[in-house]
């Protein structure tokens, strides 16, 4: 399909798995021969966390936090990635509060963490199946999921899952938030129009496409539950070896609210090559009714409770102006060796949305490789609602250098946080840790 993006080709979310096969200054591997298909990594990190709170918010909390991983790679398709972080009070926190930070393990979803990755299938095979941490995910034509995470609550570790298939001219892609409650699920239903009147000599060229979502609001916190549907046609225009531009439009709602729809058109380009891969999306929108694209972002785990701006009430019952937007994203992975895998110089990640009432959303990510891969460099950063009063905005950083042959590495982290309170209101906070971790791979 033209404009299908298989997020299952980004299996580890794990910063730093990129390592799991290679030395910092070795090329990527090459794929295990068939005697034998099974490569493992076990790596342990021991750290000091702080968590500090803003605006007279609260006391300070410190932890020791140790954190075990072990992936098992048995091809593309077949791999486990197991592991969690354990938080050890050391000090702060109020009175009787056990050695165990509470709010890790406080659900039965918090138990989802301890699967970081689960994979069956590729997205060569008619079925595959993925469980995992869901970061930077976006629903295929991504009007309704958009750059969505599933981690943005500090106190709320949800593992989540898509399933993808293919049966004839048909493919779909179903997601939950949340394998262990009732959250947020969806599906797109994508019809490869050119196979209905015969076999295309380029499948995925001309494609309708259907997707509905909705949030049940019952886990990670109570929220008011809705559901938004979307209908998408894309045409692919042009088409060259490691090259790709399409057209694409759609039009959604709100069933059961009157009035609240949306449009969009816009268009799009995906460039492959060995050391590059490159995609862009540029959109036009109109919003009317309070239905707007992109509604689960990449700031939703936040706003389902308090969106950004002066009214403190949730998203889904925020008032959203009628109006017009321009939004665009970029996708960049580059190697200065051979693109592959995670392990690559550049990876960068940028979306960004303006409103013709005068707000502005961005959010992003880059993640830079120096000294031969020993140094990483990790930035993130959402801002949402700006320009406007009651504007949002979070950011962290990570950084680790490798050393003694890149089985060892020291490591740092710090940014900022924003904790759902029982009130339905978001109080600010910050954490800064820094420590050591080693790995093994075989």
């Amino acid at each position: 399909m033209g404009s299908r993006r298989w997020v299952m080709l980004c299996l580890w979310l794990l910063p730093g798995a990129g390592e799991a096969t290679a030395s910092p200054d070795s090329e990527p591997a090459t794929p295990a021969p068939p005697t034998r298909p099974w490569y493992s990594l076990a790596r342990l990190e021991a750290t000091t966390l702080a968590v500090l709170p803003r605006a007279g918010t609260g006391a300070d909390e410190g932890f020791a936090q140790v954190e075990p991983t072990l992936i098992l790679d048995g091809g593309p398709e077949l791999g486990l990635n197991l592991g969690a972080p354990v938080r050890l009070r050391l000090w702060g926190g109020a009175k009787g509060l056990g050695r165990v930070r509470r709010e890790d393990w406080d659900s039965p979803s918090d138990w989802g963490q301890l699967v970081r990755g689960l994979k069956l299938g590729s997205d060569s095979a008619p079925v595959g199946v993925w469980l995992g941490a869901l970061e930077d995910y976006s629903l295929l034509s991504a009007h309704l999921v958009r750059r969505y995470s599933n981690r943005l609550n500090p106190d709320y570790h949800p593992a989540g899952g898509f399933l993808t298939g293919t049966v004839g001219a048909l493919y779909t892609e179903a997601f939950v938030s949340d394998v262990l409650g009732a959250r947020l699920m969806g599906a797109e239903l994508a019809l490869d129009v050119g196979r209905l009147f015969g076999r295309a000599r380029e499948p995925g060229r001309y494609t309708l496409a259907f997707s509905a979502v909705h949030d049940w609001g019952q886990a990670g916190g109570s929220a008011p539950p809705l559901t938004l549907a979307h209908l998408d046609g894309t045409a692919v225009v042009l088409m060259r070896p490691g090259f790709e531009a399409h057209l694409l439009a759609g039009w959604g709602g709100r069933p059961g609210t009157g009035g609240a729809w949306g449009a969009a058109v816009g268009v799009g380009a995906d460039a492959l090559t060995p050391t590059l891969e490159l995609s862009l999306r540029l959109e036009v929108r109109r919003q009317h009714g309070g239905f707007r694209q992109g509604f689960f972002g990449p700031d939703y785990e936040l706003a389902r409770f308090q969106a950004a701006g002066p009214e403190g009430v949730p998203l889904a019952e925020a008032a959203f102006p009628d109006g017009y937007s321009a939004s665009g994203e970029a996708e960049v992975g580059w190697d200065a060796v051979r693109h592959g895998g995670l392990s690559r110089h550049l990876k960068l990640s940028l979306g960004a949305e303006a409103f013709s009432w005068g707000s502005f959303d961005v959010d992003g990510r880059v993640a830079v490789q120096l000294f031969a891969r020993c140094l990483e460099v990790a930035l993130k950063g959402l801002g949402v609602g700006m320009g406007q009063p009651g504007a949002r905005y979070l950011g962290s950083a990570e950084v680790r250098w490798r050393f003694l042959g890149g089985k060892l590495y020291a490591l740092g982290t710090g940014g900022t946080l924003l904790f759902p309170t029982s009130e339905g209101t978001l109080r600010p906070g910050a954490f800064a840790s820094a420590g050591l971790g080693m790995d093994n791979a075989r």
